[in-house]
């Protein structure tokens, strides 16, 4: 038996359960704040506990009489994009009167319209304009950049089309996300863009084309990323994952991909005008996965078959990445 030392206090045995109750519960709390950070259905940390709002489709009803695909080649972004839209059928095919159209462009990075990493102001105003002949009763554009969103819009020229054409420009704001849940390969619930999307009845997604140093490419499926809050840099380990479940998420009206400029390396911020090349073509259509088969493949010029976002979506019946297979229509402005 030990000695017991005359100077130590002497702890009743009434007072030592008590202290150790006071531990184990803190130890069984700790377990149970361990279990709660660690859910079995979170992919990374940040994704909401409640249940979220679920998007609803806004695509067109299919035609098979009319393109679900076109492709214009033409120097001016308004008659090419004319020229595309007019061999779908016209934006009235697409928008009627009395709509609330939402045009989602891809404003990431605060760069100028040189650099075609932005979606390009003559674009947007040209889109914005086609809906308003179609009758629509306000243009929405959204976006949540990676940098300053004031400075996004107002370097890429997209503030400057927003005020002349009096278009409702939405800021991503504290109060403008709400969980989104979906049934996605990576997605399942996480904060989302929401605010646009309470009164639009057309979505239309605008994207630029160009290199993307994660991804290889972004083009119309990989511009829903902006709508995405929270700490989205998380899934850069699973990109290609995601960027397919964009295909889940989003049932767009229509989809642009704008190929006059195209970003061709040291994408998705460029900086240098020597990254960029005209390839003067605009690529429209109601399947995501087919505008950006036609885009790899002959505006950055690369090999279909290592695309690996493209062929997830594929595989999961989100699109065709066969668009030679599709109804296309190509035409010249």
């Amino acid at each position: 038996m030990s000695a017991t030392n005359p100077n130590e206090p002497s702890v009743s045995r009434r007072e030592f359960l008590m202290r150790l109750g006071i531990t184990g519960a803190l130890v069984a709390g700790a377990g149970a704040a361990g279990y709660k950070l660690w859910q079995p259905k979170h992919f990374v940390p940040g994704f909401e506990k409640e249940k979220g709002l679920q998007l609803k489709s806004y695509a067109p009803d299919p035609s098979k009489l009319l393109p679900s695909l076109s492709i214009a080649h033409g120097t001016e972004h308004e008659k090419t994009i004319r020229a595309a839209l007019g061999a779908l059928g016209g934006m009235e095919r697409f928008v009627k009167h009395g709509d609330v159209v939402m045009i989602k462009p891809n404003v990431a990075f605060d760069r100028p319209p040189a650099l075609a990493a932005t979606t390009h102001p003559d674009a947007l105003r040209t889109v914005a304009k086609l809906c308003f002949e179609a009758g629509a009763s306000k243009v929405i554009v959204a976006d949540n950049p990676i940098n300053s969103p004031t400075g996004c819009f107002f370097k890429s020229g997209l503030t400057a089309v927003a005020s002349d054409m009096n278009l409702d420009l939405m800021y991503p704001e504290t109060n403008s996300f709400s969980p989104l849940s979906m049934d996605g390969e990576v997605l399942k619930e996480w904060t989302f863009f929401s605010t646009p999307f309470k009164k639009a009845t057309k979505v239309i997604g605008l994207a630029p084309c160009k290199d993307h140093n994660l991804c290889h490419a972004s083009m119309t499926t990989k511009n829903w990323y902006g709508l995405l809050g929270g700490r989205r840099n998380q899934f850069h380990q699973y990109i290609h994952s995601i960027v397919s479940d964009f295909a889940l998420m989003m049932k767009p009206t229509l989809v642009i991909l704008d190929g006059i400029n195209v970003l061709k390396s040291n994408g998705p911020t460029g900086g240098r005008l020597s990254d960029v090349k005209t390839m003067n073509t605009i690529v429209a259509g109601t399947d995501m996965i087919s505008v950006d088969a036609y885009g790899y493949e002959h505006l950055l010029e690369r090999d279909l078959a290592e695309l690996t976002y493209l062929h997830k979506a594929q595989e999961r019946g989100l699109g065709n990445i066969n668009w030679k297979d599709t109804n296309y229509k190509e035409v010249t402005a």
